[in-house]
């Protein structure tokens, strides 16, 4: 009798057991999951604890399985993994913020009533701004500072332009940076006419005035890292690769994440200065959940827009002008060989076909076959037909599709017919390297990365602008270009094995939308609105 008792307890005890159910701390039910896996696999849930991705399966399977603290109904809505910018200026994006914004201006005129109600409203002794582009104004020429100096003799201005490869600072900032005709330079252009200073810098020089200009406190730091954290989460950016930061900024990124104040996670490269180098170089990579520290970023040459970009041959509509590396070939090369000794990845910006390749043949005169080293062209926007061989997983694309849809109303008319056909070519990109990363650059576009899946796949401006689409056969596909802004994102910094895809053990990061982007009508996908941001299973933004 008594062993009979002693079974029965046993039992008892062994169904209580088979009846209890897992803790965990999230599910995220009733959902279009598009999972971003191998093989593209679709779900309708999953379940998430301590930050991690823990199951994607059935709803039934999973309330079987698990005790849940929280659920989410996601009421049929779509769910994508957290997206990645692959290529932005995070830090800069936040700075931005705390100056006078010129972008979108129609006119010069416009940009001078901008900065005066600025300055009306701010009495700040410098001011600083960003976002004109001669290119969309009616006189497309670079502004000249007469009528600044006029407006402000003894308050210096520097307004940068949209791409960052341009400046236009008034006679005030440039005696503050002591800038005079006889300063002399490499790399860009110190403007003159008849003799005369117009304001304008290109490239290199702009460092002179940004020694002045970039000189502010950390609580201002502190507060352009928080107000970009949530515009980036407004629009389901969980990871931000920022292109060229400094130590500094880098060591307040690292306090703010442990400080909870900034959550979304951070791809830094780190600004090409001895400084920087020499740190981090001999260090090694740093790496965190929110910060991963092992990418250099180096400017191979300026910008298509200010006719910075290095160009094998001349530009076609300003003959004799070839654009201009910003360093020495000698410079240039020395730098990759100290990173190829490194476990660094090197991340050089290139946009003429003749940057590009220099930059393409001696990252293969570098990399060998076997290694993996992932080494990024960031923007590779002008190809010469003859080099798009040298691209690969080990050599990656980094472009911005917006780039495209902006440049496209004037690129023509600095490459001409023919060469047009190498430039933002993301389709033979693609079939060459196998992946492409995705970005915005934002500031310099916007920071929407809707606007990037549209103009990736449709090839127009918001305006429908070209009809039929601006070199239509080099548009990616609605999968590629999500693989793009994800798991091809997350190869290119080294981290699909923990972001990039909604797959066990990964980070639980990841975003609901307001409508279906791979399959609404394309038309409407600029105007997709996020629902929710998660970064770790934790909700950070609602709209």
């Amino acid at each position: 009798m008594k062993r009979i008792f002693t079974l029965i307890i046993l039992c008892a005890i062994l169904i209580s057991c088979g009846n209890q159910k897992e803790q965990a701390d999230l599910l995220v039910f009733n959902a279009k999951i598009y999972t971003v896996n191998e093989a593209f696999e679709m779900a309708e849930a999953f379940a998430v604890r301590d930050g991690k991705f823990l199951e994607i399966a059935p709803i039934d399977a999973l309330r079987e399985k698990y005790e849940f603290t929280e659920e989410v109904d996601a009421r049929g809505k779509a769910v994508y993994p957290g997206l990645i910018d692959a290529h932005a200026h995070f830090y800069g994006l936040g700075m931005q913020q705390q100056r006078v914004d010129v972008t979108g201006t129609k006119s010069f005129e416009e940009v001078v009533m901008k900065v005066v109600e600025f300055q009306q409203k701010n009495r700040v002794d410098f001011i600083v701004g960003r976002g004109w582009d001669q290119n969309d104004w009616e006189i497309k020429e670079f502004p000249v500072k007469d009528t600044l100096d006029r407006l402000f003799p003894d308050t210096p201005v520097a307004l940068t332009r949209i791409d960052g490869h341009a400046m236009l600072v008034n006679q005030a900032a440039l005696d503050a940076a002591n800038i005079t005709a006889e300063t002399k330079f490499e790399g860009g252009d110190i403007e003159q006419k008849d003799g005369k200073l117009t304001g304008i810098l290109v490239d290199n020089p702009m460092m002179l005035i940004e020694k002045i200009t970039d000189d502010v406190d950390l609580d201002t730091q502190a507060e352009a890292l928080r107000d970009a954290q949530a515009i980036c989460f407004g629009y389901g950016l969980t990871t931000v690769d920022d292109a060229g930061i400094d130590r500094e900024v880098i060591e307040l990124i690292d306090s703010l994440n442990n400080s909870d104040e900034l959550k979304i996670r951070i791809y830094a490269m780190i600004s090409n200065t001895k400084e920087n180098l020499d740190h981090y170089l001999d260090k090694g990579p740093y790496k965190t959940d929110r910060l991963n520290v092992r990418s250099v970023k180096f400017y191979g040459d300026g910008a298509l827009g200010s006719r910075g970009a290095a160009l094998k041959a001349e530009y076609s509509d300003r003959p004799g002008h070839f654009g201009a590396l910003l360093s020495p070939v000698s410079e240039f090369k020395e730098t990759a060989e100290r990173i190829a000794k490194t476990e660094f990845q090197m991340n050089t910006h290139a946009i003429g076909d003749s940057a590009n390749y220099l930059v393409l043949k001696t990252y293969d005169s570098l990399l060998s076959s076997g290694e993996d080293r992932r080494w990024r062209v960031e923007h590779s926007q002008v190809i010469d037909s003859s080099d798009f061989h040298y691209f690969s997983k080990n050599i990656i694309p980094s472009v911005q599709p917006t780039h495209a849809t902006s440049d496209m109303y004037w690129a023509e008319e600095r490459l001409g017919a023919e060469r047009i056909k190498g430039a933002y070519a993301y389709k033979k990109l693609l079939d060459q390297a196998g992946i492409v990363a995705l970005g915005t650059d934002f500031p310099v576009e916007q920071v929407n990365p809707f606007l990037t899946f549209y103009a990736a796949v449709d090839r127009q401006d918001t305006d429908n602008f070209p009809e039929g689409g601006f070199m239509k056969d080099q548009a990616l596909s609605r999968e590629e270009t999500l693989k793009g802004m994800t798991i091809w994102a997350a190869y290119s910094n080294f981290e699909e094995d923990e972001k990039g895809s909604i797959e066990p053990g990964k980070f639980a990061d990841f975003v609901i939308l307001d409508r279906d982007i791979m399959e609404v009508e394309i038309d409407s996908v600029p105007e997709t609105k996020v629902l929710y941001t998660f970064v770790n299973g934790e909700q950070v933004y609602k709209n």
